[in-house]
């Protein structure tokens, strides 16, 4: 495996990317936009198995704020995710010279991933697992309960191993979240503008949505999607089944 490690700066952002590179291969790379705390390191081992499995080039980065990239200097506004997908990473994309991706978003990453296929932005497939398209009460119950949790836990300990400013990352996703103003948040009209197939995952114990989003994706996308549930399964089926999800994806990469 031939492993990149490299920093893209982008207006003095510097943004930490990953590649894992198969030699001469032609297949669409992969590229994983993590969720709402994600890293690169925050994936753990999955990029390897899928990047194995697939047989793909496998790109991974951490987002302004997260990881290693740079920290965040202002209080997140509530289309963060719409400047991901609009700016950052098509700025990425160019980078790396990766016309046609394949994009596996999780949580706030597949939001992403779905904003920026229905800004009209050529994609080969998508992998989203517990995508949002908006807001449900859950969603901001399992955000009250994760700020509890960074209150009185070692939650900040935890995610001090994936983060250089724990306390950026943390406050910048749960902050704008739990604003008055992110109730209306919403990306549904970005879905009938997408053609590509889907492959929707997504743990029926999650505590930050439910099968509604799924359900709307699926009613207002124009192409194929395919549902993956799993049973005894929070919001993330990677870390939790890492075997099933590589397999349902992979199964779904080669007929897709």
């Amino acid at each position: 495996m031939n492993e990149i490690n490299d920093n893209l700066v982008i207006n003095g952002i510097s943004i930490e990317i990953k590649s894992l590179i198969h030699k001469n291969s032609s297949l669409e790379p992969i590229i994983f936009l993590h969720e709402g705390l994600g890293s690169i390191s925050l994936w753990k081992s999955f990029p390897e198995k899928i990047y194995n499995l697939t047989k793909r080039d496998v790109v991974i980065y951490s987002r302004v704020g997260m990881g290693n990239s740079s920290a965040i200097t202002k209080p997140r506004k509530t289309d963060y995710m719409h400047y991901e997908a609009n700016y950052f990473l098509p700025k990425i994309l160019n980078y790396l010279k990766i016309n046609s991706p394949i994009l596996l978003g999780h949580s706030d990453g597949a939001s992403i991933a779905l904003i920026y296929t229905g800004s009209g932005n050529k994609v080969k497939s998508m992998v989203l697992e517990a995508p949002h398209v908006f807001v449900e009460k859950v969603s901001i119950k399992g955000i009250q309960d994760a700020k509890k949790l960074w209150k009185n836990s070692d939650l900040r300990d935890k995610l001090s191993k994936y983060h250089n400013d724990p306390d950026g990352a943390f406050n910048g996703w749960c902050n704008v979240w739990l604003s008055k103003e992110f109730i209306n948040w919403n990306i549904e009209n970005y879905l009938s503008k997408i053609n590509c197939p889907i492959l929707l995952i997504q743990g029926k114990q999650d505590t930050y949505g439910t099968i509604k989003q799924l359900e709307s994706i699926e009613n207002y996308t124009n192409g194929f999607t395919k549902r993956f549930e799993l049973e005894n399964c929070g919001h993330s089926p990677h870390t939790q089944y890492p075997k099933e999800v590589a397999t349902n994806i992979n199964d779904f990469l080669i007929n897709n």
